[in-house]
């Protein structure tokens, strides 16, 4: 059974794939201190899905990338899509799919200045932790253990409104938003990048249909937290959802 040490209490994980361990004591005191630097913004542990939301003007058009527009992100084969939400239920469309859940946590590695990492739950049973990056070569959203993302681009992730229930806020990396949707084609759907060049992704688009996509928070209540592995009290000792 592995621990994450330095969040409070220790979390246990059931699977490999989960967050990596901290190992060995200079390791484990240098993430209490860079966690303590967030220590005082509770409001950054509440759990929240991601919904997407489109400009104006592309929302209005007749584009096949106007149908992304309050889409949910989902997690599926290591990486992060853009699938049809039921606004009723506020769910992925497709019940087989794991939408984003997840929260910023301090990135465990001593040889990086302190980093806000996210983290989502990849599985609901068990309930198994996986870190989201932007992977260096092909600048796609992707998600593994501490080990499988630890070489890419892991933050810093925060987001654009200080406001903790503001839920206009949308998720940044680097403190700006550049996040773009690819389609990667029929059976697979729109994948989810990051403009980190700010070229409009010139070296990976390789002439499939992109659109540049804001990731909107969604904060959640005890019963959608239950629903995909997360619960409103235990898990790392972090605040689970918005004050009522």
């Amino acid at each position: 059974m592995e621990m994450i040490m330095g969040l409070g209490i220790a979390l246990p994980v059931v699977s490999t794939t989960a967050i990596g361990t901290v190992t060995g004591v200079a390791q484990g005191v240098a993430e209490q201190r860079r966690q303590n630097e967030d220590s005082s913004n509770q409001s950054r542990m509440l759990k929240f899905h991601l919904d997407v939301h489109l400009d104006a003007r592309t929302s209005r058009s007749k584009s096949p990338a106007a149908k992304l527009a309050n889409r949910i992100v989902t997690l599926r084969d290591d990486k992060l899509w853009l699938e049809p939400q039921d606004h009723e239920t506020g769910q992925p469309a497709d019940e087989k799919s794991h939408p984003f859940t997840g929260f910023y946590v301090a990135y465990p590695d001593s040889d990086r200045p302190y980093t806000r990492g996210l983290v989502s739950t990849i599985s609901r049973d068990p309930p198994v932790l996986n870190w989201v990056y932007i992977d260096k070569d092909t600048l796609e959203l992707k998600y593994a253990s501490r080990s499988g993302s630890i070489a890419h681009h892991v933050g810093s992730f925060d987001w654009t409104a200080e406001d903790a229930v503001n839920e206009e806020s949308a998720v940044t990396f680097e403190e700006w938003e550049g996040f773009v949707a690819i389609f990667e084609g029929e059976g697979k759907g729109w994948a989810l990048y990051f403009d980190i060049d700010d070229d409009g992704l010139k070296k990976v688009k390789n002439g499939r249909k992109s659109c540049e996509v804001s990731l909107r928070r969604r904060l959640l209540g005890s019963q959608d937290l239950n629903k995909w592995g997360l619960k409103e009290e235990g898990n790392i000792g972090f605040k689970a959802t918005k004050e009522v």
